[in-house]
């Protein structure tokens, strides 16, 4: 297992554990259901990356990552979702977005994704 760290944030659990099952042998993966866990986990472990699905209880994907970002966050960020007209690339820029998966994803795709954003030196 790799020593980078990626925290997967979906609220539908399928989801959460198909990642959970692809990603595991070659990432530290943590699992949350929405924007309250994935600050547990991002205040207590260095995170490499944060994999986010836009439709989220409470705080959407978006207003997450801005927190998120506004709180120091610097890491690679992939964002998911089936509504990809309800995203202005406008958002996706000032907040880092590295890159943006429409929904019924394609994994080979979003694998060689992170595979290569988690290679790239820190900027």
């Amino acid at each position: 297992m790799g020593d980078k760290k990626i925290i997967i944030v979906d609220d539908d659990e399928s989801i959460r554990k198909t990642f959970s099952l692809l990603l595991s042998g070659h990432y530290n993966i943590f699992l949350a259901k929405d924007a309250r866990e994935a600050l547990t986990w991002l205040e207590c472990l260095p995170v490499d990356m944060i994999i986010a699905d836009l439709r989220l209880p409470g705080k959407n994907g978006l207003q997450m990552l801005l927190d998120f970002r506004q709180g120091g966050y610097q890491g690679k960020i992939i964002l998911i979702s089936a509504f990809p007209d309800q995203i202005e690339t406008e958002d996706l820029e000032s907040l880092g977005v590295d890159r943006l998966f429409v929904k019924p994803l394609d994994l080979r795709a979003l694998i060689e994704a992170i595979d290569l954003l988690l290679k790239q030196p820190e900027s």
